[in-house]
């Protein structure tokens, strides 16, 4: 089966996708695209899902949010970011960057006191910066070796530990056989003293340890938001599922397991 992931080629994305299904692999611009592609069925996509650094991938949450796709594996990925640029980093007058990156590499950046042009993914900074000789661009190093841009600076991302979690989504979930955690989307709808305590009440009287909770706004309003929460399975999980259906709206993102990265 065809797998979709971020491209153009030599993004981080592409490199895991590449370590992970060899080369059944289509890039497509925006992850956006990609789920909604998967949700229509008969591919997987890969996508980062939060950066150790710099939190939760805003689009891949929305798209789980608007679309109806399961995430069925989950991957971890060390990052590494490099300058590119064809003149030394002190003559340079902008740099490309991903968003995401940008706020990976802050540090560095506010030091070059350089202008910052966000762009879709760090390979498309390679791209952007072509034909511009005062132009630099952060990326990874499968994208300087494709696009053949000298790197300037190595590592400069602000934290050594720097990783970010991808997951695979599909149209369909799996089965819970060999699980070990899983994702659900709350959706309260109402605001009500003490709400967010209920839901939490539920997983911490069974002991069951999660993860991962973020909140993104539900864009019905100021002040109304969602929950992300990943949990660990372990006994009473599908109990406490029940319960917090009871308690608030839910919907489940998927059960999965870590995939083994070669050479990572």
């Amino acid at each position: 089966m065809t797998v979709l992931t971020l491209g153009p080629a030599g993004t981080f994305s592409h490199e895991l996708a590449a370590r992970l299904y060899a080369d059944d692999i289509e890039l497509l611009p925006t992850i956006r695209a990609i789920i909604e592609r998967v949700a229509g069925g008969s591919v997987d996509g890969l996508v980062p899902i939060e950066n150790s650094e710099a939190g939760g991938v805003g689009e891949t949450l929305q798209g789980l949010v608007e679309f109806g796709v399961s995430i069925t594996g989950e991957a971890y990925m060390p990052v590494r970011h490099h300058l590119a640029a064809r003149r030394k980093p002190e003559q340079l007058r902008v740099v490309y960057a991903h968003p995401q990156t940008h706020e990976q590499c802050s540090i560095l950046l506010e030091r070059l006191g350089v202008e910052v042009v966000h762009t879709s993914s760090n390979a498309a900074s390679a791209v952007a910066m072509q034909g511009d000789g005062h132009a630099g661009a952060i990326i990874p190093e499968m994208a300087a070796t494709i696009y053949d841009l000298p790197i300037v600076l190595w590592d400069i991302q602000n934290s050594r530990d720097n990783t970010t979690r991808f997951v695979q989504v599909s149209s369909t979930p799996r089965s819970d056989d060999g699980c070990t955690k899983c994702s659900l989307l709350v959706d309260p709808k109402i605001d009500r003293v003490g709400l967010l305590a209920d839901i939490l009440g539920v997983f911490a009287r069974r002991g069951i340890n999660l993860t991962r909770i973020e909140s993104r706004p539900s864009r019905r309003g100021i002040g109304s938001y969602l929950f992300f929460i990943d949990l660990e399975i372990s006994g009473g999980w599908q109990e406490a599922r029940e319960e917090l259906m009871r308690v608030t709206t839910i919907r489940e993102l998927g059960c999965y397991a870590r995939m083994g990265v070669p050479g990572i």
